[in-house]
C-alpha cells in the first residue's frame, strides 16, 4: 500500500478495487504524402485502396484529419487526437491550406482578381483565397493557392469557375504542417515542435 499524497509515474499500472484502470492512449501524429489513386477514408466498400494501407501497422488506429479527392495529391495529417483533429477541420479556426495546382490554359489578371476576391459558387460565395503563379506554360499555368475554408473539391470548383479545369492538384500545407521532402506514398511522426505548432495554430496548449 502506497502512503497519501504518492504521485504515480507515467509507467505505472494503477488498479481500484483490485480492478486496472484504463492506461490513457498515445497520441499519434503522422503527416503522409497521399499518391493519387487512394481514398481518404478508413475503409472503402468499394475495396479500393486507401491511405491507411500506406501506414505501417503500429500506427493503425489513427484517422485522416480531412480529406484529399481520389486524382489528388500531397500532404494528408492522420491522427488519434480528436481534439485538435476537430479543431483543425472546424471552419471557425480558418486553418489555412496551400496547394501547388496545374490548371489548363492561362488565367488572366481579371480570372485571378476574382478568385482572390472570393467566388460565387451554387452552394454560397467562397472566401477570398491568396493566389501565386508559379509557372506559366504555353497552354498550362501553375498556381500555388490557399484557402481558408475546407469545402469539398473547392480548389477544383474554383478553378473550374474562372474557366480553367484543374489536371494536377498537390496539398502542400495544412497551417504550420509543411509536406517538405516527404516522398510520394511516405509516412513519418510529426516532431514534437510541429505539433506544438499544430495545436498553437488551432488555440491548443
Amino acid at each position: 500500500m502506497t502512503e497519501l499524497g504518492t504521485r504515480a509515474k507515467p509507467t505505472d499500472k494503477i488498479h481500484v478495487d483490485n480492478k486496472p484502470l484504463p492506461q490513457r492512449q498515445e497520441l499519434l501524429h503522422l503527416a503522409v504524402n497521399k499518391p493519387p489513386g487512394l481514398v481518404t477514408t478508413m475503409r472503402d466498400p468499394e475495396g479500393r485502396p486507401t491511405v491507411l494501407d500506406l501506414l505501417p501497422r503500429r500506427f493503425a488506429r489513427v484517422f485522416p484529419v480531412g480529406r484529399l479527392d481520389l486524382q489528388s495529391s500531397g500532404l494528408l495529417l492522420l491522427t488519434n487526437d480528436g481534439d485538435l483533429a476537430a479543431r483543425v477541420t472546424h471552419p471557425r479556426y480558418h486553418v489555412p491550406r496551400t496547394y501547388r495546382v496545374k490548371v489548363s490554359g492561362l488565367p488572366d489578371e481579371r480570372a485571378l482578381a476574382r478568385l482572390r476576391r472570393g467566388v460565387r459558387l451554387p452552394e454560397g460565395r467562397t472566401g477570398p483565397a491568396e493566389i501565386e503563379v508559379e509557372r506559366a506554360l504555353p497552354t498550362k499555368t501553375w498556381l500555388r493557392i490557399t484557402v481558408h475554408e475546407g469545402r469539398t473539391h473547392l480548389i477544383r470548383k474554383l478553378c473550374e469557375a474562372v474557366g480553367h479545369s484543374v489536371e494536377k492538384l498537390q496539398r502542400v500545407r495544412i497551417g504550420p504542417l509543411s509536406l517538405g521532402s516527404l516522398p510520394l506514398g511516405g509516412v513519418r511522426l510529426l516532431a514534437p515542435s510541429e505539433v506544438s505548432a499544430l495545436r498553437r495554430a488551432v488555440g491548443l496548449r
